[in-house]
């Protein structure tokens, strides 16, 4: 099983930035797919972004387009998430999630135990 641990959470203001990071205890073909979602307090989990350990495919929701970025360090197996420019709406726990690039399944793969954003106004 692949163990997934997210750090990099806290409290921020509106405006500022913050960089979650998610330690992979290893890479394979079953796990190629990575990346973040994220759940607000009485809301559904939901996508943020993702990319691939071996290349291609970066995707963002609508929502944090222009604000944050994924990147990936193969050496280390670990994901970053760049955030900037947060706003209040952002505020959520983050989810790492890793899983094969077939699955769709909203809840499926692997996930990290998750990180607190807290984004004051």
């Amino acid at each position: 099983q692949v163990q997934l641990v997210e750090s990099g959470g806290g409290l921020v203001q509106a405006g500022g930035s913050l960089r979650l990071s998610c330690a992979a205890s290893e890479r394979t073909l079953s796990t190629d797919r990575i990346g973040w979602y994220r759940q607000a307090p009485g809301k559904e989990r939901e996508f943020v972004a993702a990319t691939s350990w071996s290349g291609g495919g970066t995707d963002y929701a609508d929502s944090v387009k222009g604000r944050f970025t994924i990147s990936r360090d193969n050496v280390k197996t670990t994901v970053y998430l760049q955030m900037n420019s947060l706003k209040p709406d952002d505020t959520a726990i983050y989810y790492c999630n890793a899983r094969p690039r077939w699955l769709r399944d909203q809840s499926g793969g692997y996930w990290g135990l998750g990180t607190q954003v807290t984004v004051s106004s």
